[in-house]
Parts: C-alpha cells; structure tokens; sequence
C-alpha cells in the first residue's frame, strides 16, 4: 500500500520554522501569518502522528524525531528548487528581461533593442518598465536592470553606463513663436513643464542661472514620468528640463531644441546591474557589453561618495 503523502504547505512551514527555529522568522519568509504557521504545522503533526516542536522559555527546539526528518524534507526541497530552476532555465536560455524605468526605456533603450537583436539573433530581448528598484530576489524573471544612483547595491555587480546632465528644451516652434526666448529670463513667459518624479530639478537649473526659484513654483503642467514631460515639449506645450538619454535623439531629429548654454551635470549616473552570481552568464554578459559599448565614448563614472 502506497504511504500518503503529507500537506506540502505543512512541509514549506516545518522546513522554515526548523531552519530559523522561529515561527515568526517562518512566516515572514513565507509571506503568511504566524497563526497560519502554526495551524499548518499541527496539521503536519496530526498528519504524522508525531511532535516536531517544543517551546523551551521562549525558544522553539526541534523534537529527536523532528530532527531524523529534518534532512530527507530539506533535502527534497533542495531538488525541487534545482529541478524547477533548470526547467524554467531551459525555457529562458533564449530570453533576456531587463528593467528600467518607463522614461528611461521609452526614449533611450528601446531604440537601442532592435540592433542588439539584428546583432544578436537567439536572444529574445523583453523590457520590463516599472518605477521601483527591481528586486532580483522576488522577481527572478529580471535578468538585469539599468538603474540609476551612485552604484553601490549590495550583492550586485554595477558596471557604469553613463553620465547624465539636465538642461532645458522645447520645441524649435516655440523659438519662432511671439514670445522670445533668447535667455533664461524669458523663461518667466513660458509655461515650465514638470516631472515629478523630479520635480527639484526645475529649481536647481534656475538657481544656477541666476534666477529666482520661485519661478519653478509658478503654475505649470506636470507629469508622471519625465517621457511624458519631454513629449509635451515636442508638442509645443512649454519648456521641460531634459536628461540627456531622454532628449538626445529628440535633438539629432530636430523634434527639440536647446535654448539655452546652461547645462548642469548631475552627481549620479547610469549603471547595468545584475545579482553578482548571475552577472557573468553568457547571455547577460553579451547584451551588458553590447549596451556599454553602444554609449557615446568620453562618459566617465562620478566619483565614489564620501
């Protein structure tokens, strides 16, 4: 007669309460509540018709029975792991996802995934746009990511991209509109276009110039993402504050124009990072170099803080 099979759940929940021996720690890890860590536990038990756990003043001590089970569950677990993750592996080998922002990936990477692909191919390039820092844990679809900051994440490799400095643009229609615009004073005639995202920027670029900040203040239209911002520029709704990887391709073809000198270097930059033990798969590696080398030459990293 076949022996039955005990609740997996019940398992995944004595694997985690054994490892950290610690319902609360299982819990967290499991994504449930405690009180569903212990129902599933005494369901295990009842199953097994043993005792696994004992509570010693406040601390949780695995019974002699619990720890002769202990390896064969922990082991079974650690096959199943492997053997899914070679399946979806197997699945993957010819897909790459990498995260970016949506501005970021809607005016500057997307332009640059075609070529990677005529280049290379077996690779199937998938752009995942999203505003918060991809978690590489959680989200193990995510091969690697352009992220913006210092570089310094822990646990990931960060190779630099590149540089980034904001100025103003608008479109070459509203250069030939009634309203001037041959020095940033005249700014104060023209609807400022913001993205909140980055919202201190405005005033930043006009304290640099010598004007009030105030006038960042003054009533304007502003957007979600900096794409958007940029796109009512090329409308001819006002000015925005580009980022050089949002405008520049605008600029070659003409759709924006650059007002004014002024331009202001930013204290961050652009880097592809990967999980360090992943950074160094063959396909990673490939489109990581292939994207580096695609920069304009001459943009170096910032310096370290600090």
């Amino acid at each position: 007669m076949e022996t039955r099979l005990p609740s997996l759940n019940g398992l995944r929940a004595f694997e985690a309460a054994a490892r950290h021996l610690s319902f609360t720690r299982a819990a967290a890890e499991l994504n449930v509540t405690q009180t569903a860590i212990s129902h599933q536990i005494r369901r295990l038990e009842e199953q097994l018709g043993i005792r696994l756990f004992v509570r010693h003043n406040r601390s949780l001590v695995l019974t002699r029975e619990a720890q002769g089970y202990l390896p064969a569950v922990r082991a079974a677990f650690s096959d199943l792991r492997q053997a899914t993750d070679r399946l979806r592996r197997s699945e993957r080998d010819g897909l790459l996802t990498v995260s970016a922002t949506p501005s970021l990936a809607a005016k500057w990477l997307v332009s640059r995934v075609a070529a990677f692909q005529d280049a290379h191919p077996g690779i199937e390039i998938r752009i995942s746009a999203s505003t918060h820092l991809v978690d590489f844990r959680r989200e193990a679809e995510i091969d690697l990511a352009v992220r913006y900051g210092r570089g310094s994440w822990r646990g990931l490799r960060a190779d630099w991209l590149m540089a980034e400095e904001f100025f103003p643009v608008c479109s070459p229609a509203l250069l030939a509109g009634d309203k001037p615009l041959r020095q940033p004073a005249d700014l104060a005639q023209h609807t400022l276009l913001h993205a909140t995202v980055s919202r201190e920027d405005w005033q930043l670029w006009l304290t640099a110039a010598g004007l009030p900040s105030a006038l960042a203040l003054r009533r304007g239209l502003s957007f979600d993402q900096s794409f958007m911002a940029i796109q009512a520029a090329i409308d001819g709704l006002g000015v925005a504050l580009g980022r050089t990887p949002f405008v520049e391709t605008d600029i070659a073809a003409g759709r924006l124009v650059v007002p004014f000198d002024l331009v202001l270097p930013d204290e961050a930059g652009f880097y592809v990072v990967a999980p360090e033990e992943s950074a160094d798969t063959p396909k990673i590696a490939l489109f990581r170099d292939w994207l580096i080398a695609s920069v304009a030459p001459g943009s170096r990293a910032p310096p370290p803080p600090g």
